[in-house]
């Protein structure tokens, strides 16, 4: 009988795409779809439907990291964090479902198109 040995040692690439996911998460409030999602797509070389779950698996930490960061500071609005946190839970379970059924190309348009469309949107407000 054979069985595969995994090493966990961790991979390089992930590490940096973590540092800077999570250094602009606290710098900016983006991260995880903004930065990560499209460096785990053309750096690691993760399909699309991966690399948006794996982003969606570094927000849990990223968070706790963050409110830790501005709680101590006193800059965290508890209440109205409570609300966003409410309204997140429900559609991101709605998001995951249509993430697992969505065509992978697809995604990428819709996601692509998502980023310049925000990005269009703050620069008008700059």
């Amino acid at each position: 009988m054979c069985f595969a040995v995994r090493t966990f040692a961790l991979d390089p690439k992930l590490i940096a795409i973590g540092v800077a996911g999570g250094l602009l998460s606290g710098l900016l409030g983006v991260g995880g779809g903004v930065v990560m999602v499209p460096a785990l797509v053309l750096w690691a070389g993760y399909g699309q439907r991966n690399a948006h779950a794996i982003s969606l698996g570094a927000i849990i930490p990223i968070s706790i990291a963050g409110i830790a960061t501005y709680g101590v500071a006193g800059e965290v609005r508890y209440w109205d964090a409570l609300a966003l946190a409410a309204g997140a839970i429900v559609g991101a379970q709605i998001g995951a479902g249509v993430l697992a059924r969505i065509d992978e190309r697809l995604l990428k348009v819709v996601f692509g198109t998502f980023l310049v469309g925000v990005a269009a949107l703050l620069g008008a407000k700059a």
